[in-house]
């Protein structure tokens, strides 16, 4: 096996080792039982301190990789120590490195597009593909709740004109085989699932032929879900208040409302202190994905109210 070391790196020539070493046990490159090069050897071949090979050694035979061999050397052990598991970071890039052999891919080749994926500019915002503006409106309230990057939006017609090279694309899945066409079959895009309205939903709201409840959205789709969501759970619909949100004077229309069930956008509009039951359309299971993304391309989750307060 060929070790090489970046002296410019920001990883320390002992890590460095450590990382190859492993990887060549990992990667088959190391066999059971293969001597390592000796302090003296690696020390002279790399101009490395040899204190430098030795702490590198001692630690790969702390974590059990490696074993000594008194006045023999410094040899790989027979069985792989338990936590070399399918998911360390060691064992994926190992994979990553047997998949690109089989593929007929060169080290050299490898290490030159990882070079280029690493220095790509990072996205800075999401993009919600949907052509219907209110809509739109909703879903990216929604995201937004859980995205630490900007989260912005357009239709198919304005999508050519996005920078696709700073964009995260997100869609509903009715429009994903659309924005796929516009995108290209290769493109990355977050498919957002759709949730079903939860039980305890309505529940929430007062249910009584004394009182009326306010429903309250711009997307005529949300006004016809959440009546029907209501008139299932037993509201009267003599007692719902519903108001587009497009139409003058629609919040003076619900004061009189004990409750107001609304979607993301529209609970921005609504006053304090007014009881609010916002009814979301993305899935969980989509924003944890949405977080998941951002912590794969290194942004750091977002903080709740009480982290950013440090308490």
């Amino acid at each position: 096996m060929q070790f090489w070391f970046a002296r410019g790196s920001e990883i320390p020539v002992r890590q460095q080792l450590v990382t190859q070493v492993v990887l060549g046990i990992l990667c088959n490159d190391l066999a059971p039982g293969r001597r390592l090069p000796s302090t003296r050897e690696l020390a002279r071949r790399f101009r490395i301190h040899p204190n430098t090979i030795s702490a590198a050694y001692r630690q790969l035979g702390q974590e059990k990789w490696v074993e000594f061999r008194h006045g023999s050397g410094v040899y790989v052990r027979a069985v792989r120590p338990k936590k070399a598991s399918a998911a360390a970071p060691e064992s994926l890039i190992a994979n990553l490195v047997l998949e690109s052999r089989r593929a007929g891919l060169s080290l050299h080749e490898l290490r030159q597009h990882l070079q280029h994926w690493l220095e790509l500019r990072p996205p800075t915002h999401f993009c919600l593909i949907e052509p219907d503006e209110e809509l739109r409106r909703i879903v990216i309230a929604e995201l937004e709740r859980v995205a630490t990057i900007p989260v912005k939006g357009c239709g198919f017609a304005e999508l050519r004109s996005v920078d696709q090279s700073s964009a995260v694309f997100a869609v509903l899945p009715s429009k994903e085989a659309a924005a796929r066409e516009l995108l290209g079959a290769e493109a990355e895009l977050l498919v957002l699932e759709v949730r079903s309205a939860p039980e305890s939903m309505a529940q929430s709201l007062p249910k009584s032929r004394e009182w009326l409840v306010g429903v309250a959205s711009a997307w005529p789709g949300f006004l016809d879900a959440a009546q029907t969501m209501l008139a299932a759970a037993g509201f009267d619909p003599d007692s719902l208040v519903v108001r587009d949100t497009r139409n003058p004077g629609w919040l003076k229309d619900l004061e009189c409302t004990a409750g107001i069930l609304c979607d993301a956008a529209t609970a921005r509009m609504l006053p304090k202190g007014k009881l609010t039951v916002v009814f979301p359309l993305v899935a969980d299971a989509s924003l944890e994905e949405l977080k998941r993304y951002e912590e794969f391309i290194g942004i750091p989750a977002k903080l709740d109210a009480k982290q950013a307060r440090g308490t």
